[in-house]
């Protein structure tokens, strides 16, 4: 409760939930956490499919019932199986914005945005409406029908619907994932942009990684329902705190190793017969496992560069395989390295497999994990 007050005290709303929602024995979400909803906050929850996302923005909703618990927003209890309390979906004063947008084909824009305010409101909430048209630049396609349109419109007709009726908190579930990637690049800097102009706090479902970076302030990590880690998506991202959210979160490489020297911040670490040098971290045991994320390594070719990195190690490329607009190049030097490079650097570096190949990294870049 001392977490709510402190971000009481910095205007933000605190979002409190503690829930257990039983699906038939066969998969059970029991997930905690407690945040400050600030105006323009994103919240994210994050996870693979299957791992309750949905759920826990359908009960923040009202569209689905806990089993035990409470749901808490701005000290008002949504929902208190104890207490017996269920609050409505239309008295929570929310925006839900679904995956499919679940636009009225037959309805114009501007009459899919004006669907939620009451016929007798409409006339004078005509300036909002206005302004979020423009704001999301939908004014001039707002006597057009949703089949009419692109995904990335629907997308902001389906988003202006749900901030018309001036929510306290705006949900979203995956409200990129229809998009092509170009489409989604642009509309990600746009949402992001447009939320902290309407100063709305908003929970966002995704298990994208470019999206909770893109949007989040704050994240959740989910996974066979139950949470794992809470914090900033960097945070979360560059140092997963246990081998789960490691495997989630989507690190490379991770290998096994053990602390053998420690110096102002910098464990040296071995690993299949390797010395290396990482950030290091607060704990007891000399057991840990040795995270490297693909976008942090750098190849070498020939001699080694100079350069800041502590780590630099000798190996084989073993394969070049596409990732999106990078390549992904494995490379073996003693265990198996992951990195990301351009296409132009695959042709400039001449990468063939069964090539020598070198690989840098700095210390900073490696996070250890207790095992």
């Amino acid at each position: 409760m001392a977490d709510a007050e402190k971000t009481m005290t910095n205007g933000a709303r605190p979002l409190q939930v503690s829930i257990k929602r039983n699906f038939a024995g066969r998969f059970l979400l029991d997930v905690s956490f407690n945040v400050g909803a600030g105006p323009g906050t994103v919240l994210v929850i994050f996870g693979p499919s299957g791992s309750g996302k949905t759920t826990v923005l359908r009960c923040l909703a009202g569209l689905e019932s806990v089993d035990e618990g409470t749901i808490r927003f701005d000290g008002e209890a949504w929902s208190d199986t104890a207490g017996k309390v269920f609050v409505i979906p239309q008295k929570r004063n929310i925006g839900y914005v679904p995956q499919d947008y679940a636009l009225f084909p037959h309805l114009s824009v501007r009459g899919n945005v004006e669907y939620g305010i009451p016929r007798a409101r409409r006339e004078a909430e005509g300036p909002w409406i206005d302004r979020l048209l423009l704001i999301l630049g939908l004014t001039d396609l707002q006597q057009a029908l949703p089949g009419s349109i692109s995904g990335g419109q629907r997308q902001r007709v389906a988003l202006a619907r749900a901030l018309a009726r001036r929510p306290r908190l705006l949900l979203l579930d995956e409200p990129l994932s229809a998009l092509d990637a170009p489409t989604r690049s642009v509309l990600r800097f746009e949402l992001r942009r447009q939320l902290k102009q309407l100063d709305v706090p908003a929970v966002l479902v995704t298990h994208d990684w470019e999206d909770a970076l893109g949007l989040g302030d704050q994240m959740i990590v989910l996974s066979g329902g139950r949470l794992l880690q809470s914090g900033s998506p960097l945070d979360i991202l560059t140092k997963p705190e246990n081998l789960a959210v490691a495997s989630v979160v989507g690190v490379e490489t991770v290998v096994p190793g053990r602390r053998v020297r420690r110096e102002r911040g910098i464990a040296q670490v071995q690993v299949a017969g390797l010395n290396l040098w990482a950030a290091d971290i607060d704990q007891p045991g000399d057991e840990v496992y040795v995270c490297i994320r693909a976008e942090n390594v750098t190849l070498e070719i020939g001699s080694a560069t100079k350069s800041s990195a502590r780590n630099h190690l000798p190996g084989v490329l073993l394969g070049v395989v596409a990732a999106g607009p990078l390549m992904r190049v494995k490379v073996d030097v003693g265990f198996h390295v992951d990195a990301l490079v351009t296409r132009q650097a695959v042709e400039d570096l001449d990468l063939k497999v069964g090539s020598p190949v070198g690989i840098s990294i700095k210390a900073t870049a490696i996070h250890l994990i207790p095992r």
